[in-house]
């Protein structure tokens, strides 16, 4: 899933906002503007949606450049592009109420593909109304057994650095360690298997980060054992969210080109008070070069850096590679664009230490019910009501989702799929003598029978499930630790016709690996440079809340 207000009501998350320009200010005619979207992940298709639904540009002077032959970025969905077939999702993004105010302020104003009349965002409400999240099994000990995991096994020692770290200024806490502000037992406690299984945190991971989340999401203290802060969409992300948002970004005009990778934008720093991107140069998919020159009404909004870059998939017979080198184009951009200013960033802080960032997620797709329903009687939800299932003794720590069927808009009758990921990947499983990394999805899908203990049906499981796993470098790239100036601001100073956006930009107190956070960075660069006299939903604090924090505070202490 996956904040505080800004202390200062004119300037909000490092950039001007609509209320700081001059009283008696107008949103100025744009309809000559073009608008360069580079990558076509949700911040670009939601900058796209505030640029013609806010700003006034017309659909088609928006365009975006994307190098894959698909929208979405980690936001996918879709049948598995391996030799076996069947269904494929890499991750899952958990939505939140509270904290997605960006995002729902968004889809209410995108309709659902099955019906114009009704928006996303009510679709979300009808379905997790139909579905609400309370997990009955979110802990699994190793024999087997569901433990209460309303038990947090918290300390005075762990109560006591959580709140530390919370209180602490970002300035002090630095580039350390998650793992530098815990005692080792902190880290054996249900609340620790819980909150970083839910958000995907390694120990090493910036307690920067950590104190954010625990600031933004306070509110899920008292339910993290049941998860029942979580909202779900009606399928997976790509179908629910992406397709409907290209559909209506296309039935407004916009012009979205796939295969094109941009090597490099050029910039004019003759005026620092008025910095100005001047061209783009591209190569497309048939390996042709081409230059833009950007006029004076024209500006580019960039995607800096990629979570999922170089994702590798693999099947029941195959081991997805890992992929050290660099061949997608997203990290090479920002590479390219940091070394131009100072304040462009530091992308090696973040996709310079693979073996920090990477884990391996891998779906199931069953042609019969039957782990489906033993998982159900086991742990006592139905699918899509009983969001993660941890095993926290395993040694991959491995986790899985069993989402309400069908979890793809043409998935097949018959046929049903669930999701997992492992947070250690390599070291040796409990049940596979090998590392998670060297395992073929038919391994993988041993090593959770194992953990599940279904021996009974399991050659029937094996017999009817195919497995799609994906290797993914740069997943957790962004918990790195890192300093302010490692990643730009949204409108960098004096930026006049340029932004960036994305997980890899600085939102000050916002947390990363959310959609939000994408979201959010959209409808600043946009209302920003368009001058757009709306507000901009504010951060979500629940401290701010008498009861919230009350109900974490005695939660800390069950």
């Amino acid at each position: 899933m996956p904040c505080a207000r800004s202390p200062n009501p004119d300037r909000m998350d490092g950039v001007r906002t609509a209320n700081s320009f001059e009283e008696g200010s107008s949103m100025s005619d744009r309809s000559d503007s073009t608008v360069y979207l580079v990558g076509g992940g949700i911040a670009s298709l939601a900058a796209a949606a505030f640029l013609i639904r806010d700003a006034g540009v017309p659909g088609s002077n928006i365009h975006i450049l994307e190098q894959l032959p698909i929208t979405g970025g980690s936001m996918d969905g879709a049948k598995a592009p391996t030799a076996e077939g069947g269904y494929v999702t890499r991750g899952g993004r958990m939505f939140e109420e509270e904290h997605y105010s960006c995002l729902w302020n968004l889809l209410e104003s995108i309709p659902t593909i099955e019906d114009p009349e009704k928006s996303v965002r009510r679709e979300f409400l009808e379905f997790n109304a139909a579905h609400p999240t309370h997990a009955r099994a979110r802990i699994i000990r190793r024999d087997h057994s569901i433990p209460d995991a309303e038990e947090l096994g918290l300390t005075l020692r762990d109560r006591a650095d959580l709140t530390r770290l919370v209180a602490l200024p970002e300035r002090v806490i630095g580039a350390r360690r998650i793992e530098d502000f815990f005692q080792p037992a902190f880290f054996e406690t249900n609340f620790w298997c819980m909150w970083r299984t839910t958000f995907a945190f390694q120990n090493w991971h910036s307690a920067i980060e950590l104190k954010r989340y625990f600031l933004c999401f306070v509110q899920e203290f008292e339910r993290i054992h049941t998860l029942a802060g979580v909202r779900r969409s009606r399928y997976n992300q790509y179908d629910s969210v992406i397709a409907p948002i290209e559909a209506w970004l296309r039935g407004h005009g916009v012009r979205i080109g796939f295969g094109v990778t941009v090597d490099d934008i050029g910039f004019d720093f003759t005026d620092p008070r008025a910095r100005r991107a001047i061209s783009l140069d591209l190569t497309e998919t048939d390996g042709v070069g081409r230059h833009i020159e950007l006029g004076p009404n024209d500006y580019v909004f960039i995607t800096n850096g990629s979570m999922t870059a170089d994702a590798t998939y693999g099947d029941r017979n195959t081991v997805p590679e890992l992929i050290r080198d660099k061949r997608d184009g997203s990290w090479r951009l920002w590479e390219t664009l940091a070394k131009k200013a100072d304040d462009f960033g530091r992308p090696n802080a973040f996709c310079g230490n693979i073996d920090e960032s990477k884990w391996e997620s891998f779906t199931l797709t069953m042609y019969d019910r039957t782990l489906l329903d033993r998982i159900q009687k086991y742990s006592g939800n139905p699918p899509g009501e009983g969001a993660l299932m941890t095993w926290k003794d395993s040694s991959w720590l491995l986790s899985i989702v069993v989402p309400a069927q069908p979890h793809f808009r043409d998935q097949e009758l018959g046929t049903y799929t669930l999701w997992g990921y492992a947070l250690f990947g390599d070291v040796p499983g409990d049940y596979v003598a090998k590392t998670m990394d060297e395992c073929t999805g038919s391994e993988i899908l041993d090593e959770l029978l194992g953990h599940l203990g279904f021996d009974d049906i399991a050659d029937d499981v094996r017999a009817a499930t195919k497995v799609t796993t994906v290797q993914m470098p740069y997943i957790d790239a962004q918990f790195e630790r890192r300093v302010v100036e490692d990643r730009p601001l949204v409108v960098p100073e004096g930026a006049a016709n340029f932004a960036f956006m994305g997980q890899f930009v600085e939102i000050p107190e916002a947390v990363v690996f959310t959609v939000e956070y994408s979201v959010r960075a959209a409808m600043l660069a946009v209302y920003h440079h368009f001058g757009v006299d709306k507000p901009i939903p504010p951060l979500y604090r629940g401290l701010d809340h008498p009861e919230v924090a009350w109900r974490a505070l005695r939660t800390a202490f069950r």
